[in-house]
């Protein structure tokens, strides 16, 4: 199992000095900050305990300068390492990265007192108490040299229960990529913190926002090539068919189909504080980082909640965590709970008794606030959409009986009257409740017809049953007309012919090619009786009724489907559902 630790404190308290000592791996990877000894991007070591668990640490930068840097590491991270220097104690920067974190839900599991070393033991024990009451009493504190190596065995129990306490994330894997760089002759790579699993060498992954889907050619954990991720953690992974430039910090390389690009989240804050309307801010949402409003009026003025559309969109899922972040004033965190918040007629249905139940997570509450939610070709409706649409349907057959197209029509009407959906999608809604009221009895179906239980279905209409009739004449023949001629010429609408067929009135030997029921009883009276003499061959049945070769074969495949004849190689002889001669 793998844990992702970040580091949080003021800039420098020792934070990758003592991951060097820990893990033997120098966090700082940039040339400019082993030269100025001042971590300025997000870096990363590692440490593998002795239960096998490994914790990677993400260091971030500690400089108030550098703090929307530091927001790409606390984005992505399970728990979070507070430092502070026994020489200074507690400082701004202490308390600053302690609200970040807490504006996104992230509370400290432990607390280290670097610099044990550089100082008397009272002063030490001084800060560990300060540090104590900044944490609670839960949350364990330590001291630590980076330089002495003092208290590190300490720090490694303590991390070991803290990755005891977490569990692996039981969802599609996903990456929010922080570094992006080329490898000659490989292409492009990308490190983040794994989500969820497992991810194998040559699986494909959508970019997010983007257009693409990409190979993953290969896996690195901690430097070494690997076939497959199952539980998270740091990774870099090597990029087939996509260029270095076409990738930014931010993107998100997911198989979560919950995942999505979007600039318009409807969230809940999380803080005591909550933005103003229209109030402007810069949006921490895992390693992205963009300007943001917030709405806060009209159907969006929720208590504790609100719209936040960002000026590019970002990859994002129901239930991220986020952080809103301007100058000269407090974060304010929170989680997001829809990522395709409810547009046009839907918005009505936005009160805090539907958006609240979002926090839960499940399907029905997002349900209940839009009013129907299309996926994959389907449509669900909830429940007060659905009752109107059935309302809908009875009443357009409340009169008698109503083409099925146009009840369709009419329940599709009613709901997006309630609700925003497409035509194509309120239409497939439709279908649905139509079918639901057949089932349930509480329509019936005619034909093409739906009716009220109970009625007695209305009569033909003598012209349609001139019409059938005009057909039926028509198709008394040994070689008929073809069946859409005979029937345009009919005047017969589809629904007759097929009122027709249904009463036995004709027989349609193919999609082109009917018979009056009367002429193909004749025409298989006929071919009996010449198989019962001698094996049948299509020349002396074609004779036999003066047709061609095209309306002989048809008569003659369909008596072998009833099994009335049976083909030989001499010819057709009675089959076994023959009526005896």
């Amino acid at each position: 199992m793998t844990v992702v630790v970040g580091t949080a404190g003021h800039i420098d308290h020792g934070k990758t000095t003592l991951l060097r000592a820990l893990t033997g791996i120098d966090a700082d990877r940039l040339p400019e900050e082993r030269r100025r000894g001042m971590t300025i991007d997000v870096g990363y070591a590692h440490l593998r305990l002795d239960d096998g668990t490994v914790i990677d640490f993400v260091d971030v930068p500690g400089h108030d300068r550098l703090v929307g840097n530091m927001l790409v590491g606390a984005g992505e991270i399970d728990a979070a390492m507070l430092v502070v220097a026994a020489d200074d104690g507690p400082r701004a920067q202490t308390l600053e990265h302690l609200a970040l974190l807490d504006a996104l839900g992230v509370r400290p599991s432990l607390g280290v007192v670097t610099k044990v070393d550089a100082v008397p033991p009272e002063r030490v024990a001084a800060v560990i108490q300060e540090v104590r009451a900044m944490l609670g009493p839960a949350v364990p504190v330590v001291g630590a040299s980076g330089v002495t190596g003092a208290g590190l065995d300490d720090l490694r129990t303590v991390l070991t229960a803290i990755a005891a306490r977490h569990g692996r994330q039981a969802r599609p894997p996903s990456l929010a990529i922080d570094r992006i760089f080329t490898v000659k002759g490989r292409g492009a790579v990308v490190t983040g913190s794994l989500r969820g699993g497992p991810l194998d060498r040559g699986d494909s992954l959508r970019l997010v926002p983007g257009k693409s889907e990409v190979r993953v050619r290969e896996v690195q954990v901690h430097g070494a090539a690997v076939d497959r991720v199952d539980d998270g953690g740091r990774v870099a992974l090597n990029l087939a068919a996509i260029a270095a430039e076409d990738l930014h910090r931010g993107q998100v390389l997911t198989a979560d189909l919950e995942v999505i690009a979007t600039d318009r989240l409807l969230v809940a804050f999380a803080t005591a504080s909550v933005p103003a309307d229209r109030s402007r801010w810069r949006l921490h949402l895992g390693t992205a980082a963009r300007d943001a409003a917030v709405g806060r009026s009209g159907r969006d003025a929720l208590p504790g909640h609100g719209i936040v559309r960002t000026a590019e969109q970002v990859a994002a899922r129901s239930g991220d965590r986020f952080l809103l972040r301007r100058s000269g004033g407090d974060p304010v965190g929170g989680v997001i709970l829809d990522v395709a918040p409810p547009r046009g007629i839907s918005r009505r249905r936005q009160t805090v008794a539907r958006v609240a139940p979002l926090a839960t997570g499940l399907p029905e509450a997002r349900l209940e606030l839009h009013g129907a939610v299309a996926r994959g070709g389907s449509v669900a409706l909830a429940g007060d959409v659905a009752a109107l649409a059935e309302v809908a349907a009875r009443e357009s057959v409340a009169a008698g009986a109503a083409p099925l197209t146009a009840v369709r029509a009419e329940v599709a009407r009613a709901v997006r009257r309630a609700v925003t959906l497409r035509r194509d999608e309120a239409a497939a809604a439709a279908v649905g409740v139509v079918d639901r009221l057949l089932a349930s009895g509480a329509l019936v179906r005619d034909g093409d017809t739906l009716r009220p239980p109970g009625t007695i279905p209305a009569g033909p209409d003598p012209d349609a049953l001139a019409a059938m009739d005009r057909l039926v004449a028509a198709l008394d023949l040994p070689a008929p007309p073809s069946l859409a001629d005979a029937a345009r010429a009919a005047g017969c609408a589809p629904a007759g012919v097929r009122t027709l067929e249904r009463a036995g009135r004709i027989v349609v030997l193919e999609p082109d090619l009917a018979y009056a029921m009367s002429t193909y009883q004749r025409l298989a009276a006929t071919a009996l009786a010449m198989a019962r003499s001698e094996p049948l061959t299509p020349a002396a049945f074609r004779d036999a009724t003066g047709t061609s070769r095209k309306y002989v074969m048809a008569i003659l495949e369909d008596l072998d489907r009833r099994a009335l004849l049976r083909r030989t190689p001499d010819g057709h002889v009675p089959g076994p559902m023959a009526p005896p001669s």
